[in-house]
């Protein structure tokens, strides 16, 4: 991308409805970006559009604008019912889904379109009452849309426009299914304006675009630049047990005003946030297993300056945008190149500048070559120094903390994993403590007495009754009861 992020396209040469036009004034635009430059007047034209650029260039504006200007210019239908929504928005991630709306809401301050976001986690009455009342723009995640849309609380014959955020993304999550499910019940592709925007188009959202959508037009704004040329790119060749002192040693020595640090598994990423707690680091963590209302009041804390450092899983890689992140930590080397580049995006975005620090351990290193092929070129290397590995204090003791949304199952009993067995079900001696493995001498089976081991006696043969009259035959008794055998 040039110095100028900027194109000479201006919104107000597109021929925009002055109730939008209105609502792009009011958030300080005036040029388009390249993609919007590029997609905008695609779009505009009724054609479909698949656009693929680099992240934090301005996608989620282009296909607002573009669904506003179709839902004016073109009505919906007499007999459409208000819960029959006429553009729909699906996202991957809940995040992602409310960053949607809150831009919708902006730019579409004064074109009086009902705006509805459906997502899980929460409000799922309030979120059900929403729709039943009516909407005209739905957005939201697949698995809360499909469940409301199985019980008829919404349908969506009457959609106009079709939008997909982060194509690539639903696949890696598995909500392709959710996402084929949705698309067949809509109208036909030749009657809605379709929209699919991603930072990577892969051949499996080609085919899916060509599937759903009316002969669309693909726009790639310099394919070939993976990240952005502002981002200040450095690798550190660490052990695992220098990861931590390092980390801390340079947030110290920045002193960053808002930091992304990026971890691969949930719970390393609560272990991380409390060894930065325990040297004086404000920190929290975002990651799937946090309750939805406490992972936006974290996230709103980090937009607004007021935490500095945000410990995140991959939830927070894709389409989120954070203004003014000053540097992103790869504390784990990402398993997936794409997500390299979408974890790095969070920072330099709208043609700003940026730092990306990564790690590269022995547990994660192996994924370091795919990650230079995938970006074009050798991530610069830095040596880890003796100074720079900061002694830490150890974080506070833990209590442990029930979550509501993981772990429990119906009436509030412990849920059970499958291929786990039950603490309930294991057997006695390896519950109770008095049943500890005993020593090998005390394990060694008893030794039989020997008393135990010698023969029984048999017992004595039958005397031999003597004749009662002369001349009379012996005659041997076997057993009590049986005649005499007759000798």
């Amino acid at each position: 991308m040039s110095d100028h992020h900027l194109s000479n396209q201006s919104f107000s040469a597109l021929g925009l409805p002055e109730t939008l036009l209105q609502g792009i004034r009011e958030t300080g635009f005036e040029f388009c970006t390249p993609i919007q430059a590029e997609t905008l007047p695609l779009a505009l034209a009724g054609q479909d559009v698949a656009g693929q650029a680099q992240t934090g260039t301005g996608k989620t504006a282009a296909f607002l604008l573009a669904a506003f200007n179709r839902l004016l210019t073109h009505p919906a239908p007499e007999n459409r019912r208000p819960n029959q929504p006429r553009a729909i928005m699906l996202a991957p991630t809940r995040e992602l889904a409310v960053q949607i709306h809150k831009d919708a809401e902006v730019l579409g301050k004064h074109t009086g379109c009902r705006l509805g976001l459906v997502y899980g986690g929460t409000g799922y009455d309030s979120q059900r009452k929403m729709l039943e009342e009516g909407i005209d723009i739905l957005i939201g995640t697949p698995g809360r849309l499909i469940d409301y849309f199985k019980q008829h609380v919404f349908d969506l014959n009457a959609v106009q426009v079709m939008v997909l955020d982060e194509a690539d993304r639903m696949f890696d999550l598995g909500f392709i299914k959710d996402i084929r499910f949705l698309l067949r019940r809509m109208p036909p592709p030749d009657q809605r304006l379709s929209m699919l925007f991603s930072a990577t188009l892969s051949y499996r959202v080609t085919e899916l675009a060509y599937e759903h959508m009316n002969n669309p037009q693909f726009v790639r704004i310099e394919p070939d630049k993976r990240t952005a040329d502002k981002v200040t790119q450095i690798l550190y060749h660490t052990a695992i047990e220098e990861k931590i002192p390092l980390l801390v040693h340079l947030l110290r020595q920045k002193d960053p005003t808002r930091s992304l640090v990026f971890i691969n598994t949930k719970d390393a990423a609560e272990t991380i946030a409390a060894w930065l707690k325990g040297n004086g680091l404000n920190a929290e963590v975002l990651s799937g297993d946090v309750p939805q209302t406490q992972r936006l009041r974290i996230l709103q804390d980090f937009m607004e300056g007021r935490l500095p450092v945000l410990v995140a899983t991959d939830v927070a890689a894709r389409g989120l945008h954070i203004p003014d992140v000053s540097h992103v930590f790869n504390f784990d080397l990402p398993q997936n190149a794409e997500d390299y580049v979408h974890r790095i995006g969070r920072t330099a975005r709208a043609g700003a500048s940026g730092d990306a620090v990564s790690f590269a351990c022995e547990r994660y290193v192996f994924s370091l070559p795919e990650i230079e092929e995938y970006i074009g070129h050798k991530l610069p290397t830095s040596p880890v120094l003796a100074a720079m590995l900061a002694k830490l204090d150890p974080p506070a003791k833990r209590e442990y903390r029930a979550r509501p949304e993981a772990g429990r199952g119906r009436g509030g009993r412990p849920e059970r994993r499958p291929g786990r067995a039950h603490e309930s079900r294991r057997p006695e001696r390896e519950r109770r403590p008095e049943y500890a493995r005993r020593t090998e001498a005390e394990s060694r089976p008893a030794r039989v007495p020997e008393t135990f081991n010698t023969p029984v006696a048999k017992p004595a043969p039958a005397p031999v009754s003597a004749p009662t009259k002369p001349g009379a035959k012996p005659f041997l008794r076997r057993n009590v009861g049986e005649k005499p055998v007759i000798g």
